[in-house]
C-alpha cells in the first residue's frame, strides 16, 4: 500500500487550525445588535472595532507570509491562535467601545491576520508541487468550515446565555486547536527530509530567507509595486474583500432583521453559505488546475455583482425560495476568488508569491474595512442597507473587467543589485 505523503497531514492540521482561528470571523454579526441593546453602543462604533479588525488582519499577512518562511509555520500559527483565543476572552470585560476596539480589533485582528489565507498559500507553496489549486481551495474552505461549526451554536448563546458565553466559546475553539499545531504542523518537507508532494526528482528547495523580515516583506512590496498586474489583483481583491467580509459578512444579519428576520434564522442562512462555500471553495482549487484564472475571477465577480444587485429585494421577515437561491449562489461564490488569486501571484511573481498575495490580501481587507464602516454609516443615515447592496453591485462590474484584462507574464522581483 502506497504511504500517505506528509504533505497531506500538514494540509489536514493547517485545515483545523484555519477552522480555530474562524470563530470570530462568524461571531460580530451575532454580537453587534446585543452589544446594541445592553450598552447603547450605535452600530457605526461596533462597526469602528469590526473594522480595525479587518484592517490589522489584511495588514498582518504579507509580514505573516515572511515570518513563517523566516522562522516557520509552526511558531507563527501556535502563536496566532492564542491571540484569538486571549481577544475573544478579553472582550468579554469590555465595557466601552474601546475596549472593543483593542480585544476584537487589535488582538483578534492580529492574530487572525497571523495565519489568515497566506497561511493556506505557504502550506501550498511549501508543501506542493502538484495540486497547489486544490489544496489551497481546501484550506479556504477552513474559514468557512470555521464559520459553517461555530455561527449557530454563536446565535443559539447569544440568544439563550448572552454574548459573553459566545465570545468565550470562540476562545476556547482557537486554544483546543494549539497542541495539534505543535504536535504534527511541519514547517518545511526537507525537516523530515523530503520533497514537496509531486515535486520532480531534480526539485531543489528555495534557501530559506534570512535577514530582517520587516525589511523583507517592505523590499518585496516595493519591487512588486512597480509590476502594474500587481494593482490589478489588488484592486480586485479589495473589491473581493468589500463584498464579503466587509459587506455581506458583517452587515446581512443587522440587515434581515431590519426587515423583519429573527436573528437566529438570519445566522442560520449566513451559516448556509458557509457550507456551500466549502463545495464551491474546493470546486474553485480545482478549476484553478485546469482553467485560465483570469476567467475564473471575471465569473466570479460578476455572478457575485448580480446576486447583490437583488437582494435588497429579496430580504423580508421569512424564508422563501428566492433567497435560498441567493444564498446557495452567494456561499458558492463567498472565497472562490482565493485559488485562481493565488495562482496567479505564484505564476507571476514566482517564488516571492505567497508574499506578493500577503500584500494583495490586505487590500482585500482594507476593502472589507472600509465596506463594514461604509455599510454602517449608510445604516445609521438612511435607516437601511439598500445603497450599499447597489454600491457593492456596482463595484463587481469593475472587478470582473480589471481580472480579465490581468497580464500574465512572469515577472521576477530579483533586486537588480543582486
Amino acid at each position: 500500500m502506497k504511504r500517505l505523503h506528509p504533505a497531506w497531514v500538514v494540509a489536514a492540521v493547517a485545515f483545523l487550525a484555519l477552522v480555530g482561528a474562524a470563530g470570530f470571523r462568524a461571531a460580530p454579526s451575532v454580537l453587534m445588535l446585543p452589544l446594541e441593546q445592553e450598552f447603547g453602543w450605535s452600530i457605526t462604533e461596533l462597526s469602528f472595532a469590526v473594522t480595525v479588525n479587518l484592517l490589522l488582519y489584511g495588514l498582518m499577512a504579507p509580514f505573516a507570509a515572511a515570518l513563517m518562511a523566516r522562522f516557520g509555520m509552526r511558531a507563527v500559527t501556535s502563536s496566532a491562535l492564542v491571540l484569538v483565543a486571549a481577544g475573544a476572552g478579553l472582550s468579554t470585560l469590555a465595557t466601552a467601545p474601546w475596549m472593543l476596539v483593542l480585544t476584537w480589533g487589535v488582538l483578534i485582528g492580529l492574530g487572525t491576520g497571523s495565519m489568515a489565507l497566506v497561511f493556506a498559500a505557504t502550506v501550498a507553496d511549501q508543501w506542493f508541487v502538484r495540486r497547489r489549486g486544490l489544496v489551497v481551495g481546501i484550506l479556504t474552505a477552513g474559514s468557512a468550515t470555521g464559520q459553517l461549526a461555530f455561527l449557530p451554536f454563536i446565535a443559539i448563546l447569544v440568544e439563550n446565555a448572552g454574548w459573553r458565553q459566545a465570545s468565550l466559546l470562540v476562545a476556547v475553539g482557537a486554544l483546543i486547536v494549539v497542541p495539534l499545531v505543535l504536535l504534527f504542523l511541519r514547517n518545511r518537507p526537507a525537516d523530515l527530509g523530503l520533497t514537496p508532494f509531486g515535486a520532480p526528482g531534480d526539485f531543489v528547495a528555495p534557501p530559506r530567507p534570512r535577514g530582517n523580515v520587516v525589511r523583507l516583506t517592505l523590499s518585496t512590496l516595493a519591487r512588486a509595486s512597480r509590476v502594474r498586474t500587481f494593482w490589478a489583483l489588488v484592486a480586485g481583491f479589495a473589491i473581493c474583500g468589500a463584498t464579503t467580509n466587509g459587506l455581506v459578512g458583517t452587515h446581512f444579519i443587522p440587515s434581515a432583521h431590519d426587515h423583519g428576520m429573527p436573528q437566529t434564522t438570519a445566522a442560520g442562512l449566513l451559516a448556509v453559505v458557509g457550507i456551500f462555500d466549502i463545495v464551491g471553495t474546493i470546486a474553485s482549487g480545482w478549476l484553478t488546475d485546469r482553467v485560465n484564472p483570469r476567467i475564473l475571477l471575471a465569473v466570479y465577480y460578476a455572478g457575485r455583482g448580480l446576486g447583490l444587485a437583488v437582494l435588497p429585494f429579496l430580504l423580508s421577515e421569512a424564508v422563501h425560495p428566492p433567497i435560498v437561491v441567493f444564498i446557495v449562489i452567494y456561499g458558492l461564490d463567498w472565497v472562490a476568488t482565493v485559488p485562481p488569486t493565488v495562482a496567479l501571484c505564484r505564476e507571476i511573481f514566482g517564488p516571492d508569491g505567497p508574499i506578493v498575495f500577503g500584500w494583495v490580501f490586505a487590500s482585500h481587507q482594507i476593502g472589507a474595512a472600509i465596506a463594514a464602516t461604509v455599510a454602517g454609516v449608510v445604516r445609521d443615515t438612511t435607516g437601511e442597507y439598500t445603497l450599499a447592496w447597489f454600491g457593492a453591485a456596482g463595484l463587481c462590474v469593475v472587478a470582473a473587467v480589471v481580472s480579465i484584462a490581468i497580464s500574465t507574464k512572469p515577472r521576477s522581483l530579483v533586486p537588480s543589485d543582486s
